[in-house]
């Protein structure tokens, strides 16, 4: 499986609004089945030089491509908050536990660690997705406190595992 990580691209859009909406994972985001590919263009085209973004894609033999994850990085533009920031990953469910958010993590990271100088990196997960939780544990998160009945999804309220990574 050859994955290639790199910058989102304008054209990643479709890409991105397929894996949102995809079953499996939209339930596990705060998008809805019905977003718009426009909302997905716009944020790409509004990307600021405080927002970080990164596909995945994997590389077929016969050389097309499938944009099968993306990450992303969020620094506040509050002065007394650029220290830190917020991370967001998203997996295509027929690539989950094969590497592939463990490569758009670190790529994140390497951003934040290497080249941002970032101390506190931060995330919010549903308490029962247990492989994404078991990731940022991997990567060094951990977890800080609950939200409870932070989000609706399938018609009730869901509680938010809040966790951070903070460098020392």
């Amino acid at each position: 499986m050859n994955i290639i990580i790199r910058p989102v691209k304008l054209e990643d859009a479709e890409g991105i609004n397929l894996l949102r909406r995809m079953p499996g994972i939209f339930e596990s985001t705060l998008t809805i089945p019905s977003q718009r590919i426009n909302i997905d263009h716009s944020k790409i085209i509004n990307l600021t030089q405080n927002d970080y973004q990164f596909v995945a894609i994997l590389q077929e033999k016969d050389k097309s491509e499938l944009l099968i994850g993306t990450s992303s990085l969020v620094i506040p533009n509050n002065p007394r908050l650029r220290h830190s920031a917020s991370i967001m990953l998203m997996v295509h469910k027929d690539y989950q536990n094969k590497g592939v958010g463990t490569k758009l993590l670190e790529t994140i990271l390497d951003i934040a660690d290497n080249w941002l100088m970032l101390v506190r990196i931060e995330l919010g997960v549903f308490f029962d997705n247990l492989p994404a939780i078991h990731l940022y544990e991997k990567c060094g998160f951990k977890r800080e406190g609950i939200k409870v009945k932070a989000a609706i999804r399938n018609g009730e309220y869901v509680d938010e595992i809040i966790m951070a990574r903070i460098k020392h």
